[in-house]
């Protein structure tokens, strides 16, 4: 019986492939490639003639049997049109497929543009969530990144460049002064990580058009517990005695506690 290797391939960069890798990729019977452009591509620098065959979502459900059925006559390569397949692709139920059938399912690690992004975004690496690709709808957009809002780890996903602005507006009302990065086009030519908040990094896209693959690395809330509504008011009152506007006060406690700007406006308010 075949084994279904998963090979990470490179986002950008060629150089960033493995010698493992490479090895694999011309040793299987076959190479399924969510983009078979990309890997035809890929397969070509490399000097290769390995067969490919097209596996995405769109006709995962066809091919599948055919799938298992290349397994059970030899090993079979498993890539994504960059980074690590079966990360927002439909790779996992192939591996589950195939895992049910017997076969072996080998993991052969690189590149991966979730994982650059938050290594170099200077948040916490030590625990984080990624929630793939946004919701290309604007309503299912907010209500996803409403939800992440609470998440105290970090937070990494994916985004199009031509929704960036619109995102970093939705980032910037529910997500308050967080700190985050948006880094695009990783160990490409032209890569940029933009760090900051998502004001700042809104006022850098509107100067500077983004373009390519885009992953947005938000730092996670502060634990609920340690911003009450009663410590964001404390801390407002003990800035307006040190002598700040209500402006700079509110901007300070939000940057402080998390809280996003308008909120804390509103306990001023009620003042």
């Amino acid at each position: 019986m075949g084994c279904l290797y998963l090979i990470a391939t490179p986002i950008g960069n060629l150089e960033d492939l493995s010698p493992r890798a490479a090895r694999l990729l011309g040793e299987v019977a076959l190479v399924a490639a969510e983009d078979t452009r990309r890997s035809r591509q890929l397969l070509s620098h490399l000097g290769l003639h390995t067969p490919l065959t097209s596996y995405y979502d769109h006709n995962k459900s066809g091919k599948l049997p055919a799938m298992l059925q290349a397994l059970r006559t030899g090993d079979v390569a498993l890539v994504s049109d960059g980074g690590t397949p079966g990360v927002s692709d439909p790779g996992y139920e192939l591996v589950r497929a195939a895992i049910g059938a017997g076969h072996r399912v080998v993991p052969v690690p690189g590149p991966s543009a979730v994982t650059a992004a938050l290594v170099a975004s200077g948040l916490p690496c030590d625990a984080f969530v990624f929630a793939g690709f946004l919701p290309r709808k604007a309503a299912e957009r907010r209500s996803v990144l409403a939800q992440l809002a609470t998440e105290v780890r970090t937070v990494v996903v994916f985004e199009a460049p031509h929704r960036l602005l619109a995102t970093l507006q939705d980032i910037a009302q529910l997500f308050g002064e967080r700190q985050l990065a948006v880094a695009r086009e990783l160990t490409k030519l032209h890569e940029e990580i933009v760090r900051g908040t998502a004001q700042t990094a809104h006022a850098h896209f509107l100067e500077f058009e983004p373009r390519g693959e885009v992953t947005l690395v938000i730092g996670g809330a502060p634990a609920a517990a340690e911003w009450t509504q009663a410590r964001v008011q404390a801390a407002l009152q003990e800035a307006l005695q040190s002598g700040l506007s209500a402006a700079s006060a509110a901007k300070l406690v939000a940057a402080d506690s998390g809280w996003t700007r308008r909120a804390v406006y509103q306990l001023l308010e009620r003042k």
